[in-house]
């Protein structure tokens, strides 16, 4: 079972681990799809985040081990519903809510190494735009 994950993100490397214990339909689902790309684009609403918009994708699991106030490098998977799919990386405060109001997220993955690039990457999402993100097994 992978434990881990590497997330390339502009021009930084992160390391993080799957919250296997607390959302393991969760991590299934996203592992499944390994390796997975997309743009990381600063949010609107949630405060000091990004975000990777995916509109209806459907990841096939509901909600589990949500949150609306995910810590800096815990992030979440929304599975859609009030919002669209999205996967939401916290680099600071963060009030997770949409257009509709607030939401909870899937707390299924923890960066723990590189975490002090992490304003970095959110900082380079606000002032210079969509920033390309991959995540692969350790």
């Amino acid at each position: 079972m992978i434990e881990r994950l590497t997330i390339e993100a502009g021009a930084w490397t992160f390391g993080a681990r799957l919250e296997l214990d607390a959302a393991p339909k969760t991590c299934a689902a996203f592992v499944s799809r390994l390796p997975f790309e997309g743009r990381l684009v600063h949010v609107r609403w949630s405060g000091e985040a990004s975000w990777i918009p995916l509109g209806d994708f459907d990841f096939e699991v509901g909600a589990e081990h949500a949150t609306s106030h995910p810590a800096k490098g815990e992030v979440l998977l929304y599975p859609g519903g009030l919002s669209e799919t999205e996967v939401l990386v916290p680099y600071g405060p963060t009030l997770f809510s949409s257009v509709v109001g607030q939401l909870a997220g899937n707390h299924f993955l923890t960066i723990d190494e590189g975490l002090e690039h992490l304003r970095a990457l959110g900082e380079a999402t606000l002032w210079q735009g969509a920033q390309p993100i991959r995540f692969t097994a350790s």
